[in-house]
């Protein structure tokens, strides 16, 4: 059992962060990539009937941001170098099975954290939001950014643990027993919807 604060529907967003093709396509086929979209769903389906709000993070770039990254960039100047993920791309949408519905929070963001180079935060602080809960591919790139500049900024913070996927298993896991608790409640699908019917 979950020993999480129960979570306040109202103050609360998901962060559904690059559920794209094209960063689902660099899982290993030892994730199955079909159960982690099917929890997704059921999560993000659980947020809406508690009237929670769903924030969608996806990377994708324009020809101004490539021409911007400067070749020092070690993680980002080959996708500039090749053209990669350009934001009109089908590749780089939001997952067709977590479609996006009127009234979601949509960010595009061009670089590894879903707030540094978006106006995440600043939306999430209109709706008066204060707890996040936090999902994505990869653990070691979006997760991670965001989670401490998240934290940075005072928000109290979930990671849902079967709502991450990386490459890497080894630092997959660190990041979840180690690196995360101090700084988040670590939960899954099934205690998301537990926390949100609790009193």
């Amino acid at each position: 059992m979950s020993t999480a604060p129960a979570l306040d529907p109202a103050r609360t967003a998901l962060l559904v962060m690059d559920y794209q093709p094209a960063a689902l396509a660099l899982l290993p086929e030892r994730w199955d990539c079909e159960a982690l979209l099917a929890r997704m769903e059921g999560a993000i389906a659980d947020i809406r009937a508690s009237g929670g709000t769903i924030a969608y993070v996806r990377v994708g770039f324009t020809e101004a941001d490539w021409d911007a990254i400067p070749a020092a960039n070690k993680s980002f100047a080959p996708l500039a170098q090749h053209r990669l993920m350009h934001h009109e791309d089908p590749a780089t949408a939001i997952h067709e099975r977590l479609t996006p519905q009127h009234g979601d929070i949509i960010v595009r963001k061009i670089r590894y954290g879903g707030m540094s180079t978006t106006d995440l935060d600043e939306q999430l602080r209109e709706r008066e939001i204060t707890t996040l809960v936090v999902s994505g591919f990869s653990t070691s790139g979006v997760v991670l950014s965001t989670v401490i500049d998240a934290a940075d900024r005072d928000y109290q913070l979930y990671v849902l643990s079967d709502g991450v996927a990386d490459p890497d298993t080894e630092v997959h896991n660190i990041l979840l027993h180690r690196v995360f608790p101090p700084r988040a409640h670590i939960i899954d699908t099934a205690e998301l919807r537990t926390l949100l019917r609790a009193d």
